[in-house]
């Protein structure tokens, strides 16, 4: 395929930038505010972070049937569903949840909210389905850096909607969820992905598939950063209310984790033309562990805030670097399978983590929590380092 980009796949991409913008909307409201939410609505302190893993609970069930969905009816369908019946629908329950005072009516809405994150999270996938070879590594980190709007409108929603319903001010964020849903419908129907070319020969089984060296160290940087991050970002704003800052410092800090996590999207992909995905994982793998060291050593607002910053870079280096070494590991007849498994596989080890947040932020405190994430982190180093070895023989294999 030429290196040529065409107007048409500048137009697919912002299209699917907006959309990712949107979407994560409602993610960072969501871990902003779902935890602070269920905690004041649940009988039980410890279920407080479970409206924010029923989220990913629902991420995690929709995910390979979403995959396949898209392979038979198409990308912009699957899109279409997802925000409309996991976004939309996702967001009148949790505010209807808030109006009624009911918990688990609450955490139903954040269940449906998942299927929405579920076929969002093929925004980047369809991004590399509509660019040239050259432009995919780019095209990928662009719709990724759609996240930049949510560092700002995130936050903001979490605390400044609520005065959309004085009578039941934290539904109003959940309401704006929902608009901004059939706003992300409106925009995913012009979204123009084509057909992939007719592949006659045979699809290789997962169990040929799996057991690549490439494809395993890719879905180990993607899911294991991306579990850790869910983690500390999840027991963030409970860590700091329990140590006194109020939720306008919260929102401060989620919003610059946020922007940590998606700003670099604008030269990441061209980072990994230029210097390669194995040394980009490396870098993210450096600055996750630097930055639970920090948030290790105090809480003040700076650790918070600096701790937090730093994960979200890391997080953005290894989610985005682990998902493009993936589209070098399949062919276009195995995408729909494989993508579905290494989404399915994030969404199990994240919503693992968001469940365990508040379970284990109680026993080992914040910073204790920090430092037990070093054994992932641990994991993390040896799979990059097989990937650098794995590199410096491929001359010699060609």
């Amino acid at each position: 395929m030429s290196g040529q980009t065409t107007p048409r796949e500048h137009t697919n991409v912002l299209i699917l930038a907006l959309g990712q913008a949107l979407f994560l909307i409602v993610a960072v409201t969501v871990m902003t505010l779902s935890g602070v939410v269920g905690e004041g609505l649940a009988t039980d302190p410890t279920l407080a972070t479970l409206p924010v893993a029923a989220m990913m609970v629902g991420t995690l069930v929709t995910t390979l049937p979403a995959s396949l969905f898209m392979k038979r009816f198409g990308r912009r369908t699957g899109f279409l569903l997802g925000a409309g019946i996991g976004g939309f629908g996702g967001a009148a329950f949790a505010a209807a949840g808030v109006l009624a005072e009911s918990f688990w009516l609450f955490v139903f809405g954040n269940l449906l909210l998942g299927g929405y994150q579920a076929s969002a999270m093929y925004y980047r996938f369809a991004a590399a389905d509509v660019a040239s070879d050259a432009f995919r590594p780019r095209a990928i980190s662009l719709v990724m850096a759609g996240g930049v709007a949510a560092a700002f409108l995130g936050p903001w929603n979490a605390h400044h909607t609520q005065s959309l319903l004085p009578s039941a001010p934290e539904a109003g964020p959940y309401l704006m969820l929902g608009a901004l849903a059939l706003l992300a419908m409106a925009l995913l129907a012009w979204l123009r992905v084509p057909a992939p070319p007719e592949e006659r020969g045979p699809a290789r089984p997962m169990r040929d598939i799996l057991p690549q060296g490439r494809f395993l160290v890719a879905l180990t940087a993607a899911a294991l950063g991306y579990a850790v991050m869910v983690l500390l970002m999840t027991a963030t704003p409970l860590a700091m209310r329990q140590t006194g800052f109020d939720m306008g410092q919260v929102a401060l800090v989620m919003q610059w984790h946020v922007l940590g996590m998606f700003a670099p999207s604008f030269v990441t992909g061209h980072l990994i033309t230029r210097f390669g995905v194995t040394r980009i994982l490396a870098v993210g793998n450096a600055l996750v562990l630097f930055s639970v060291a920090l948030a290790a050593h105090g809480e003040t607002l700076a650790h918070f805030w600096l701790a937090l910053f730093l994960l979200g870079v890391g997080w953005n280096f290894l989610f985005i670097g682990g998902s493009t070494l993936l589209t070098t590991t399949h062919t276009a007849t195995e995408k729909g399978k494989v993508q579905g498994v290494n989404d399915l596989t994030i969404f199990t080890l994240v919503t693992a983590g968001s469940l365990l947040a508040g379970a284990l932020l109680r026993p080992l405190g914040w910073d204790g929590l920090n430092l037990a994430m070093l054994p992932v982190i641990a994991v993390l180093t040896v799979a990059i380092l097989w990937l650098w070895r794995d590199d410096s023989r491929a001359p010699a294999r060609a």
